[in-house]
């Protein structure tokens, strides 16, 4: 799979602003509604609207400059309470799902970070009616090994990101919601690592191991 590096950057770009409309137009609809609305009880809901709105708009920026960008420098290595504390604010928007977190170390390569949110969030995607989503990871012989397993009543995966993260997805299917999956794949190429994907009809499996270079 040879995908051109503007093309890519392109498609993130619009992934980022495909998930940041929804809480974007909230609260451009909540202010047109506090414009108008006089009942105290009703612009109260107004005010709670655009907080919420704002919120999510605030943690998914923080979420996709992380994970996409160059959140934090160009250090090798990032606390693990960073990523930990974005994913848990990404689900706190769904109470439907709940995280369980196992990582063995305090630090852990940018590289990793960046596959252990971008994973996450396919496995959040992957939980449309709620289920729990584990994440584990630690940095042995070598190397990082990532799991995150997405456990719930119903699993949605599209295959094809599937094949963006083994490198076999043909570049004509290459989309804003296979990007992400597409970049991992280059990212562990460059350090000689690689993914597992395991799906079910009741949990998605994916793994990574990423040497530390």
């Amino acid at each position: 799979m040879t995908i051109a590096t503007l093309d890519l950057a392109s498609l993130l770009c619009s992934r980022l602003c495909h998930d940041l409309l929804s809480p974007v137009g909230a609260l451009t609809n909540g202010l047109e509604l506090l414009a108008e609305e006089r009942d105290p009880e009703m612009r109260q809901k107004c005010m709670d609207l655009l907080e919420q709105s704002a919120t999510s708009s605030a943690n998914k920026l923080r979420f996709f400059r992380l994970a996409f960008g160059a959140a934090g420098g160009f250090g090798e290595m990032v606390p693990v309470a960073e990523p930990r504390a974005l994913v848990d604010a990404l689900v706190a928007a769904n109470p439907r799902i709940s995280v369980a977190w196992a990582l063995a170390d305090d630090m852990l390569p940018k590289a990793a970070v960046k596959t252990l949110l971008n994973l996450s969030l396919i496995g959040i995607e992957a939980l449309v009616r709620g289920g729990t989503l584990d994440i584990a990871g630690e940095v042995r012989n070598g190397a990082t090994e990532l799991v995150i397993r997405a456990s719930g009543p119903r699993i949605a995966f599209d295959p094809l990101v599937a094949q963006a993260l083994a490198g076999t997805l043909p570049p004509a299917e290459l989309s804003s919601r296979t990007a992400p999956a597409a970049m991992l794949y280059q990212l562990a190429q460059s350090l000689g690592g690689g993914f597992q994907t395991h799906v079910a009809a009741d949990a998605l499996v994916l793994g990574a191991v990423l040497p530390v270079r």
